[in-house]
Formats: C-alpha cells, sequence, structure tokens
C-alpha cells in the first residue's frame, strides 16, 4: 500500500507534466481552459494566505547554504535586522538562506513568511515560518513575493535567485512596481555582477539611474538604514493603518 508521501510525489510528477505539456505549444481548448483555473486557485490562494502578514521586504537566496556558512549566519543577520525594523520577512520558505532569513526574524520576535514552491523530492519549507502557503507555479510565486514587499534583499545564489532578482529590477525600471530599494549583499560574491551593470550603462542598455536604488554592501546597518530611508520613510509605512478583518469571510490575523 502506498504511503501518503509516494501519492503526494506522484500526484506532483503528474502536475509537472502536465505543467511541461503546457509549455510545450498550443493544447484543446479544453486543456489550457482547465489549466487557467487551475493558476487563478494557485493566485487566490497565495492572496488568502498572505493577506494580513503587513509590510514584507522578501529575501533571495540559495537553498543550498546549511548553518554555519558566511553566507546562512549574514542572512541570518539580516532577518533579525528586518525584523527590528518592524517588517516581516518574506522568503521563498525553503532551507538556507531562506530558512536563515525566517529564523533570524523569528529569533528577533518578528513575523516570517514564506511561499514555498513545490518540486518535486525538494524543498519542504523550513521550520521558522510563522505562516507559509504552498504555490505549484513559479510565476505565481514571484508575483507573491513581489505583491507584499517594499524591498528586496538579495543573497548569494543561483540561476533562481538572479531570476527573482532580475523580475524585480525590469518592474521597478518598467514602473510596474514603485522604486523599491534593492540590497545585494556580499560585495565579493556580487563583484562581477556590479562590473556587467557597469558594462550595460555604458553600452546604453540600461541607464544609470535604473540603478540608483541598488545597494551592493557586507554590512547590515549599511542595509538597514537603506531600506529605512528609501521604504520605511519614503512610503509612510509606520502610518500604515492594518487592513481590516472580516470575520464573516474565515478572515484573521
Amino acid at each position: 500500500m502506498e504511503s501518503q508521501k509516494q501519492q503526494e510525489e506522484i500526484l506532483l510528477k503528474e502536475h509537472h507534466k502536465e505543467e511541461k505539456s503546457f509549455l510545450e505549444g498550443p493544447q484543446s481548448r479544453r486543456k489550457d481552459f482547465l489549466f487557467i483555473l487551475k493558476v487563478l486557485f494557485e493566485f487566490i490562494k497565495g492572496f488568502r494566505a498572505l493577506h494580513f502578514v503587513g509590510p514584507c521586504v522578501t529575501i533571495f537566496g540559495s537553498a543550498r547554504f546549511k548553518e554555519g556558512h558566511p553566507s546562512y549566519e549574514l542572512a541570518r543577520k539580516v532577518g533579525e535586522g528586518l525584523a527590528n525594523l518592524g517588517f516581516t520577512v518574506m522568503t521563498g520558505g525553503g532551507p538556507g538562506i531562506m530558512e536563515a532569513a525566517n529564523r533570524g526574524a523569528k529569533e528577533a520576535g518578528g513575523k516570517s513568511v514564506g511561499c514555498n514552491i513545490v518540486l518535486p523530492h525538494e524543498q519542504q519549507q523550513n521550520n521558522y515560518l510563522d505562516k507559509w502557503v504552498n504555490i505549484r507555479y513559479f510565476f505565481v510565486r514571484k508575483v507573491l513575493l513581489s505583491k507584499y514587499s517594499y524591498a528586496f534583499v538579495v543573497m548569494p545564489g543561483g540561476f533562481g535567485t538572479l531570476d527573482e532578482f532580475f523580475e524585480a529590477l525590469t518592474l521597478i525600471q518598467t514602473n510596474f512596481i514603485k522604486r523599491f530599494p534593492v540590497v545585494l549583499m556580499d560585495k565579493t560574491f556580487h563583484k562581477k555582477l556590479n562590473e556587467h551593470f557597469e558594462a550595460m550603462i555604458a553600452a546604453g542598455t540600461i541607464l544609470e539611474e535604473d540603478t540608483k536604488l541598488l545597494l551592493y554592501t557586507d554590512s547590515v546597518e549599511e542595509a538597514m538604514e537603506h531600506i529605512e530611508k528609501n521604504a520605511v520613510e519614503l512610503f509612510g509605512l509606520r502610518k500604515k493603518k492594518p487592513l481590516k478583518v472580516f470575520p464573516w469571510l474565515g478572515e484573521s490575523r
């Protein structure tokens, strides 16, 4: 008899097979419509889960760093600093940098939430989350990570981290979201990225002002000052009233 975990893995594999088929090109109208309904459900699930989490800062970074790694410990301090500023720390909800940031916030007495991507044989939510939501589609998850945030912190990471970072930059550059501050922690790790941005400015593919709110730093204190100046003060976050709860809709904080 199959265990519940085995059944979940089978369902997850079927889901990814379905998603791959969708991305391969035209399907029947019925299949496309059913896929849209599933995406709609994922958005609604995310909105309901995260509606009352409060002003967030999203932290991006690798899932591969363990406790004791310098990047893990740095992310933990960043999470603590953001909690002390009054932000809810939002991450992808998984291990590594995400766990460290959530842990730092939790240990500082702050709020900690995660938007976890569901992958076969990978990434369960970490143990430092006050609230989380499991999302099946990367693009839905990226929308949620941006929707509730007033700043972004980019830690050392891989393709996924860069994907989320560049999407945030694109949304800021094109004014689809406000000019939120973006902090890149670990100057040495991001040195080549900074140099490439300089080359892009020199080539005219981006403007110097597009990188104005980017901060490269190794200092948690400097990062917090940058976020406080360009998010807390600029957007009047301390003056924002909490959202009203409607118990008859099943809502709670």
